[in-house]
């Protein structure tokens, strides 16, 4: 709950602090005194919007701090927890703004972004303010405050986010569908195209061999005629041959006994010479032994170097580079087969979704048709006690006419009214009047705020236009809420300044150059004052102080045989 508020330089209030406590704590005071700035500081530390018209004339900055206890308020412990912003005490959130207009927001003294104040806030104060009864009139209020009453948020959050997914699951599937058709043109290209390539079976380095044999037995003819020549000049030629010219040369050599060393040297490697000869004679004769000229293998390496050729030209690239061009083929259709296993793929998941929103959606209406009822009841009583005795409250559930799946839920919800007895209910925003909505929207806020999991209830001026006996069952109503956590009651009604646990007192403390806002805690006869202030005006008459102990005091004794 809210224990303690902390307010500098804001609008005409320059220092304020305030402690406080469990319990319906009743805010009054004149006109003009500033209530409702309290509430709008305090909405600045939940994450409203502001700006610089905020800060007190001549201030440099408004600087506004508001604790809470968090005992009663797990989901907000929890918030703090998962941002490493709990410090296992109070939670302290602050806004600063300056006189130019820049804003700064704390947690626990770091630094926050304004949604994470907001955020936090929603968890910690539910603010009801005069001009709430004017959201009445939307269906989506309607919506939510049965989801609060019947304490569904968590399964509508998972109805909306089953319809979430499965929307975004139908809109990948679709666009994966609607380009499927040129998928499945050039699935045959490339499946075609890989075909003729894996035909080829073109190997690494087999291209190289084969020009190289190709280049060869192409040059049969030529290279066995050199051969031949060859041979005949080195062993064959009866004109005369090498061989036999280094066998005539060494006999002539060594007819001498006695030979000087270099001639010696040069016996050696004339010897030589003939022996690598008649080696490089004997190397001709195996190759010519062996060498085949085959025509028809020759025709068939033409033959598969055309083929590799003219595959290569059609695909645009150099006859080496087919092998590359056959596995990026391969890579291409393998990422289009994984498209269609992703198709297959959202649709199972689109089947998923759809069953599972089903199933969450389903069990959303039937809390909502349970709860609809109960809470019906409980605002028809209420208004019937605000002063509308004859007056009819249902709630319609309607089938939603958002579409398939609609995010929030299979039907829409309409409160109906009937302000007077014999009137057929209708909807709410074409049959009460102004004062009759103010009426039903304090009926319905005050019922689903006993469901609401948040201790700390803020009503500004809720009661306006309520009067006499009515105000009485108001005030009684808002008690009933503060005996539950913590209820802030912004006021100008005696009735219901009277059913108060504690009494601020807000007013205008003027000094002799400026005037500013002040808050007083009041006690006993404080309060019997300014009860019979709020009855009979300015003058505080015997009967009206009279009147008000009376009012007091038979409030605290109906709330004690409560």
């Amino acid at each position: 709950m809210l224990v303690h508020l902390s307010v500098h330089n804001y609008a005409i209030v320059e220092h304020l602090d305030l402690e406080l406590q469990r319990g319906m704590s009743v805010i009054s005071g004149e006109t003009g005194a500033g209530k409702s700035i309290m509430l709008d500081a305090l909405g600045l530390t939940l994450g409203d919007r502001a700006d610089s018209s905020v800060v007190r004339v001549g201030a440099d900055k408004a600087d506004i701090l508001a604790s809470f206890d968090l005992d009663d308020i797990p989901d907000a412990r929890a918030w703090l927890a998962e941002r490493d912003l709990d410090n296992h005490g109070p939670c302290i959130l602050r806004r600063v703004i300056t006189a130019e207009g820049r804003s700064r927001g704390y947690i626990n003294g770091t630094p926050c972004p304004q949604g994470d104040l907001k955020a936090l806030g929603e968890l910690l104060i539910d603010i009801h303010g005069q001009h709430e009864h004017q959201s009445l009139l939307k269906t989506d209020t309607h919506r939510r405050l049965l989801d609060e009453y019947s304490g569904s948020q968590e399964l509508a959050r998972q109805v909306q986010l089953a319809a979430q997914r499965w929307r975004q699951t139908r809109q990948a599937l679709e666009r994966l569908s609607n380009t499927s058709d040129d998928q499945r043109a050039r699935h045959q290209l490339l499946s075609y195209q890989l075909e003729e390539l894996e035909a080829l079976a073109l190997e690494d380095g087999e291209l190289e061999q084969l020009e190289h044999e190709h280049k060869n037995l192409a040059n049969a003819e030529q290279l066995l005629g050199t051969c031949r020549q060859v041979l005949d000049m080195c062993s064959e030629s009866d004109a005369g041959n090498v061989l036999s010219a280094l066998t005539s040369s060494l006999q002539r050599l060594t007819a001498f006994q006695s030979q000087p060393g270099a001639l010696g040297e040069a016996v050696n490697l004339l010897a030589s010479a003939q022996i690598q000869v008649e080696e490089a004679v004997g190397e001709l004769n195996r190759f010519l032994d062996h060498f085949d000229s085959d025509p028809e293998r020759q025709q068939a390496l033409e033959e598969r170097l055309d083929s590799i050729y003219t595959l290569a030209r059609k695909h645009r690239v150099q006859p080496p580079e087919l092998p590359a061009l056959q596995q990026r083929l391969l890579e291409e259709l393998e990422s289009l087969n994984a498209d269609d296993e992703a198709l297959e793929r959202l649709s199972e998941e689109l089947t998923a979704y759809a069953r599972h929103y089903q199933e969450k959606a389903t069990e959303l209406s039937g809390v909502r048709q349970q709860a609809a009822e109960a809470l019906a009841a409980s605002v028809e009583t209420e208004i019937q006690r605000l002063g509308m005795p004859g007056g009819k409250f249902s709630i319609a559930l309607k089938p939603s006419a958002d579409g398939e799946h609609p995010p929030h839920g299979l039907e829409q919800v309409e409160f109906l009214v009937s302000a007077n007895p014999g009137q057929p209910l209708r909807p709410l925003a074409k049959v009460a009047s102004g004062g009759e909505l103010s009426r039903i929207s304090l009926a319905i806020q005050v019922i689903t705020a006993q469901t609401s999991r948040i201790p700390t209830l803020v009503f500004d001026e809720v009661d306006v236009g309520i009067g006499g006996p009515t105000a009485e069952v108001v005030g009684q109503l808002l008690r009933r809420l503060g005996e539950r956590g913590q209820v802030l009651t912004v006021t100008h009604l005696p009735q219901v300044a009277a059913q108060g646990h504690h009494h601020l007192f807000v007013h205008k403390a003027r000094g002799r150059d400026e005037t500013h806002t002040a808050v007083a805690t009041l006690q006993d006869h404080e309060r019997i004052e300014e009860v019979a202030r709020m009855l009979g005006g300015v003058d505080l008459t015997e009967q009206a102080l009279a009147h008000a102990r009376q009012m007091i005091s038979t409030a605290q004794a109906c709330a004690i045989h409560a």
